[in-house]
């Protein structure tokens, strides 16, 4: 075992190290590791969300749509989308002269998704783009309004994707990231902290047969940035007016920004 008193190798080392769940990995292997995690749940991604929140998600994602000011005509991106919750409803609203993105890391996701929104008849103004959210594929300025719906926390590069969707959303459009958040009440915390590492693992484990996979989203969920610090990222890359609503006492919280 070599170990090294120089702290520009340390430093390097750190750099090139990310957190997945708990544990810390090198950057290059965490996309994989999270892309096996929702290789194994994406069949059952939308049970397990209502069974997590009791159906709570469908209140929170309606009010990210209420929020995001979306109408006709709209180019929307629904980043890191999964099966399309949002984009089915921001679909509806901009219309036929507006086009909705449904983008995704994982391919396993992306496949669930397009399957059940064409089950719903959602048809002519989606499209889906198997992406990194730290180098988007598009052109600067091109969308009205972005979405990333509990996504953000497993990105390996936070700020360099908060810098890539600044650079694709157009001047006067806005950013709303839904998360996991940290709850503010501490009865609220503690309650919250035994739910998710002794229930969640357990019903992921019963409903998917993966306990390991739930056990990292909870995981992921506290390594997460709190409120203030990621509205202070967003700030970073550019975005401006930057506020932060809780939802559920904290347990979520909607950021939203603007370029202008």
């Amino acid at each position: 075992m070599i170990v090294s008193n120089n702290p520009q190798a340390t430093e390097q080392n750190n750099q090139e190290q990310t957190h997945f769940g708990f544990k810390t990995v090198d950057k290059t292997q965490k996309v994989n590791m999270v892309k096996d995690v929702f290789q194994s749940v994406a069949a059952k991604y939308d049970i397990m969300n209502d069974l997590m929140s009791m159906g709570i998600h469908r209140l929170w994602k309606r009010y990210t749509i209420d929020c995001s000011g979306v109408r006709a005509g709209h180019k929307v991106l629904d980043l890191a989308g999964g099966t399309g919750d949002l984009t089915a409803k921001f679909s509806r609203i901009v219309g036929e002269s507006g086009q909705v993105v449904l983008a995704d890391i994982n391919d396993a996701m992306l496949k669930v998704g397009r399957d059940k929104l064409r089950d719903l008849g959602v048809v002519g103004n989606v499209d889906y783009v198997q992406a990194n959210a730290e180098e988007l594929p598009f052109p600067d300025n091109t969308f009205d309004i972005i979405t990333i719906a509990f996504g953000l926390r497993n990105v390996t590069d936070k700020d360099k994707a908060l810098a890539s969707m600044y650079r694709v959303l157009k001047p006067g459009g806005r950013l709303l990231v839904l998360e996991f958040s940290k709850p503010t009440n501490e009865l609220l915390n503690k309650a919250y902290d035994a739910y998710s590492f002794h229930l969640l693992p357990k019903i992921g484990q019963l409903v998917a047969n993966d306990a390991d996979s739930y056990q990292y989203l909870a995981e992921s969920i506290r390594m997460h940035p709190e409120q203030e610090v990621l509205k202070s990222m967003m700030e970073a890359v550019g975005f401006e007016q930057t506020t932060y609503q809780n939802l559920t006492g904290g347990i979520v919280a909607l950021h939203r920004g603007f370029k202008f």
